[in-house]
């Protein structure tokens, strides 16, 4: 008896972009640069806004380029400690034998 195959289909393990970008990041700086531009009232603010949004709208398809899943593993990353000791455990407790061999 052989083993099964499954095909797995491409639309079901795309990474979730939104205008080229990641989504959330997309989306966060749209409604940044629309909060800009909607609390100054200003054509200035609308200019700076708009420009704001296009920049970083090329940054993030750039990112998404390289790497789609480049945030998540950013944040994984933030999680990580910069020192991890190396012990087994805290509850272990060398012989006097065992000591004097590290010495």
């Amino acid at each position: 008896m052989s083993l099964r195959q499954t095909q797995i289909r491409q639309s079901a393990n795309r990474p979730n972009l939104f205008m080229g970008g990641d989504r959330e990041l997309v989306m966060f700086s749209g409604l940044l640069a629309f909060a800009l531009i909607f609390s100054a009232f200003e054509f200035k603010a609308f200019v700076f806004g708009t420009t704001l949004w296009v920049f970083a709208l090329f940054a993030l398809r750039l990112m998404a380029k390289n790497d789609p899943l480049l945030r998540k593993v950013y944040l994984r990353h933030r999680k990580y400690r910069t020192y991890y000791p190396a012990r087994s455990t805290p509850f272990y407790q060398n012989t006097n034998k065992q000591g004097k061999q590290y010495r």
